[in-house]
């Protein structure tokens, strides 16, 4: 799992038209990654955590994500795997968010077209 700085700077820079807060969140270091050891931490101060699994397959990957989702409701959990390409992690991870500030992003940016 070599990945580095330089590698998720182009990720996040990829994904603004689908996520235009990424970039600046992980420009400020407000994006956490961590290598995934079966144990949620809460978000605290962070914005977004990124849960690296590079063994997890996306089946896998959804199936831990739907449950997250359903068990955690203050968070929404997303997932991404590099075999999907277009708009995907350079490493297989889960993607933990507060569920109220993405809500609030969402509004605000649909407000503004």
């Amino acid at each position: 799992m070599a990945v580095d700085a330089a590698d998720w700077d182009q990720y996040f820079l990829s994904i603004k038209k689908v996520c235009p807060w990424s970039h600046a969140a992980w420009t400020r270091a407000a994006v956490d990654l961590t290598l995934w050891r079966g144990v949620i931490s809460p978000l605290g101060n962070w914005e977004a955590r990124l849960y690296l699994a590079p063994r997890h397959n996306p089946r896998q990957l959804k199936k831990m994500a739907d449950r997250f989702n359903r068990e955690r409701p203050a968070e929404e959990w997303l997932w991404s795997h590099p075999s999907f390409a277009h708009n995907s992690t350079p490493v297989a991870c889960f993607i933990q968010q507060d569920r109220q500030r993405l809500e609030t992003i969402r509004f605000s940016l649909e407000n503004l077209q």
